[in-house]
């Protein structure tokens, strides 16, 4: 952020709720540095930040660090309160959390990224930004030097869904799987707009390629099965694949998992056991498959054996 481009903070006045703390104005954060992080409990991105997030809250807080989540939601099913807790608890965020679901906060600081970093000194100036994963060093030495302190930087090591992504193995895109964003969609006659219908895989996949098979309705959100027995399938290349679920209203859903036709064994994710087994309770990402051996170009399909299941966005690591 340019000299010319600073600015003063935003009110947070617009925020739904508040988490982990009472709200906090102008008079609480005086004096204070301040790092406002924008998240939403689906994205890869943040889940894969968010460990450095908690650990500079943890360890400059003694020095006046203030961290402010904002959480705003992407998907509907993000702006309910529960899960926006469930998330801050399941990640064990201790820090104040900004429930934004009117985007008031968002508009305000004019953003426009999940996950997205500000940096405010002590007089309430944004100082610095950064959108997206990595730049870890620079913006915690930036933190140092808002705080005036110098010390050898915290150790981070992300576990399961907040483990790093293996940038040098990982060539397929973020996948959409609503009507209007998708792309790469080969189930024969293509997708219908908020028609229930049965659709089939094709042949064969190529790569970053997807498709449905089963009865299933295509949304301006989401697709949504319909029947009992459907599937996504998918060619990917990546150590990591995830699926953004939720039940909708329906009861826990169960799903398997198949690596080109098996079981995933070894290389199942944390939601997945080696069988392929897992089970849609909430809505959230869901890891299923973390590469055992060397990363290769790979089909994935997930079965639901219940019908209701929401699927979102494919996302890889």
């Amino acid at each position: 952020m340019a000299v010319s481009d600073r600015m003063h903070m935003p009110s947070l006045g617009g925020a739904t709720e508040w988490l982990n703390s009472e709200p906090l104005g102008p008079a609480e954060l005086r004096g204070h540095v301040v790092l406002v992080n924008f998240w939403t409990l689906t994205c890869i991105n943040w889940l894969r930040t968010e460990p450095y997030v908690r650990a500079w809250s943890q360890a400059y807080r003694d020095d006046g660090l203030i961290v402010i989540g904002v959480h705003t939601p992407e998907f509907s099913f993000e702006h309910e309160i529960a899960r926006v807790r469930q998330a801050t608890k399941v990640r064990e965020i201790d820090y104040p959390v900004v429930v934004d679901n009117d985007y008031e906060v968002w508009n305000a600081f004019d953003n426009h990224y999940w996950p997205a970093l500000y940096f405010v000194d002590a007089e309430g100036i944004i100082r610095d930004s950064y959108f997206g994963e990595g730049r870890y060093e620079e913006s915690e030495r930036a933190v140092q030097e808002l705080l005036g302190v110098e010390r050898e930087l915290v150790s981070v090591d992300g576990q399961g869904v907040e483990a790093g992504a293996d940038w040098d193995h990982l060539r397929t895109r973020e996948t959409y799987l609503d009507y209007g964003r998708t792309s790469h969609f080969v189930s024969r006659d293509g997708a219908a707009l908020n028609e229930r219908r049965a659709y089939e895989f094709p042949k064969s996949l190529l790569f970053s390629q997807w498709a449905l098979d089963g009865e299933w309705t295509v949304g301006r959100e989401n697709v949504v099965l319909e029947r009992a027995g459907g599937s996504i399938a998918c060619r990917y290349d990546a150590r990591d694949a995830h699926l953004v679920l939720s039940p909708g209203t329906q009861d826990p859903i169960p799903f398997r998992v198949f690596l080109d036709g098996e079981a995933p064994g070894p290389s199942h994710g944390v939601d997945v056991d080696e069988d392929g087994n897992g089970l849609l309770r909430d809505g959230r990402l869901y890891q299923l498959v973390r590469e055992h051996d060397a990363v290769r170009e790979r089909i994935l399909e997930i079965t639901f054996l219940e019908p209701g299941a929401e699927a979102y966005a494919l996302t890889f690591g």
